[in-house]
C-alpha cells in the first residue's frame, strides 16, 4: 500500500474532516481514505460522455414535444 501526502490544506477543511471523521467513529487517516475510495469509484462526467460516445448513444424516437403533448392529453 503506498502513502499519500496532501500539502495545502486549510485549517478549516482539516478541522471540518477530523469532526465528519469523529461523529463516524474513524481516524482522519481512515475517513479520507474512505472519502478517496468512494469518489475514485465514480466516473467522472468526461469518463460518462466517453462511455456513452463508445457504446454509441442513439437519439431518442420520441421528442420531448410529443412526451409533454402526450402527458397533458391524459
Amino acid at each position: 500500500m503506498s502513502t499519500l501526502q496532501v500539502r495545502n490544506v486549510s485549517d478549516d477543511l482539516r478541522r471540518i474532516l477530523k469532526e465528519r471523521a469523529a461523529r463516524r467513529g474513524m481516524s482522519l487517516s481512515d475517513y479520507v481514505r474512505e472519502e478517496l475510495e468512494r469518489t475514485a469509484s465514480q466516473p467522472t462526467y468526461d469518463e460518462w460522455r466517453d462511455r456513452v460516445r463508445l457504446r454509441g448513444a442513439t437519439a431518442p424516437t420520441t421528442s420531448a414535444a410529443d412526451v409533454l403533448r402526450a402527458e397533458r392529453e391524459r
